[in-house]
């Protein structure tokens, strides 16, 4: 039996689940300060003391209503990523509060090289990685800020709020809305410091995103759609990097339009992406975000899903043929939203198969997704046997 809710578990499966395999029993007896005998009591459901508990949850770094099963864990609750997380945490309220490193902060070069490996990992889809340099980064930036003489702090506040925007994403990407807020909104006040129109606007298109994914669809497509007419370029003059962020922010307004439902909204800003995408010619990158004419079509796929045109959404896959100017989050994510649209069509094996072979070829992206369950839903009990190993593959335990 595949069980597809938290709560299906007894609480000795959750603490084990939550161990993951990178914490023995050993190791989290150490964790602790329990014997191995009680954490072997406590995973076979035998015995659970009030004190044992709040020590295993306080070691796994969740709340006691994750292991009683009263809410489901955020997705990637791996041991290394909430130790990310904390430390994630710590260094944004920790800036915003004024405290920070006394060491001698880095070059303003140095940083700057740090913030492109950054996002470099951000968008290859190595999410833990990226927030694991994502604090150290921002607190150098904090301090390099501080170091800076007044009147010629602009450069240094820009990198800040990178660092900030950084923080935000990784944070939304996981779950961890409230941090999320937190850092998006750190990072609109370095941005506003900073004077940069354009980095302005990528903040505000963060806070959209932030909105999305906490089900504030209204606001979400409201702050996108006024960020990007706040930029809307002159095709005849624009600059490559004015497009860039105007195409993705105006491919965002559509994502956010198909959420709601509305496909006249979603069809117009479709139509001004792939205009601007078309303008570009290629794939661009500019200050954290990317865009070109495969991203708009890559995009068009699930927005399409989203209003429920599978057959269009399948249509559009035959139109890529080259998905190697796509980053690799965008290459992976393209591949869900076509395994979602054979799925939809009906087409089983095609669709499990696309979506294992996307699995395997990014396995610590894919477990920050939600797609995969989905698609495996919807499959349901057709070809059996792959969908078995496939469920398994995503993370949903075969028991």
């Amino acid at each position: 039996m595949i069980r597809h809710q938290w709560s299906d578990y007894s609480t000795g499966e959750r603490i084990k689940a939550l161990r993951g395999t990178e914490v023995t029993q050993e190791t989290l007896a150490a964790m602790t300060g329990l014997s191995v005998a009680t954490i072997q009591a406590a995973e076979q459901d035998k015995r659970l003391s009030l004190p044992t508990l709040l020590k295993i949850t306080a070691a796994l770094g969740v709340d006691t209503a994750v292991i009683l099963g009263q809410q489901p864990p955020r997705r990637a609750q791996h041991q290394e990523d909430r130790a990310m997380l904390k430390n994630l945490s710590h260094a944004v309220h920790d800036t915003a509060a004024g405290i920070g490193s006394e060491d001698e902060p880095p070059s303003m070069g140095e940083l700057e090289r740090i913030t492109r490996e950054a996002w470099d990992l951000y968008w290859q889809g190595r999410y833990p990685e990226v927030g694991t340099i994502s604090a150290p980064l921002l607190r150098a930036a904090a301090a390099r800020l501080h170091a800076e003489p007044a009147g010629e702090q602009a450069r240094a506040w820009s990198l800040l709020a990178d660092a900030y925007r950084i923080c935000a994403y990784v944070a939304n990407l996981m779950g961890v809305r409230d941090l999320a807020y937190a850092g998006i909104g750190h990072a609109q006040h370095a941005a506003e410091q900073a004077g940069d129109d354009l980095r302005q606007a990528l903040v505000a298109s963060g806070r959209a995103w932030v909105y999305l994914r906490d089900a504030r669809l209204q606001d979400a497509l409201h702050l996108a759609e006024k960020a990007a007419v706040d930029i809307e370029p002159r095709f005849s003059t624009a600059t490559p990097e004015q497009l860039t962020v105007y195409g993705s922010h105006i491919n965002f307004a559509a994502v956010v339009a198909s959420r709601m439902g509305n496909a006249d909204r979603a069809s117009d800003y479709l139509s001004q992406s792939h205009a601007t995408g078309a303008r570009m010619g290629k794939e661009r990158g500019f200050h954290g975000t990317l865009f070109g004419p495969v991203t708009a079509t890559a995009q068009a796929v699930g927005i399409n899903l989203s209003l429920g045109q599978a057959g269009k959404a399948l249509a559009l896959t035959s139109a890529i043929s080259d998905t190697s100017p796509l980053t690799p989050a965008a290459r992976h994510r393209y591949a869900l939203d076509k395994a979602l649209a054979l799925a939809d069509a009906r087409m089983w094996d095609a669709s499990l198969d696309t979506l294992e072979a996307a699995v395997r070829a990014a396995p610590q992206w894919a477990r920050h997704q939600a797609l995969p369950q989905v698609i495996v839903s919807k499959v349901g009990r057709a070809s059996t046997a792959r969908l078995r190993r496939v469920a398994k593959l995503i993370g949903s335990p075969i028991v």
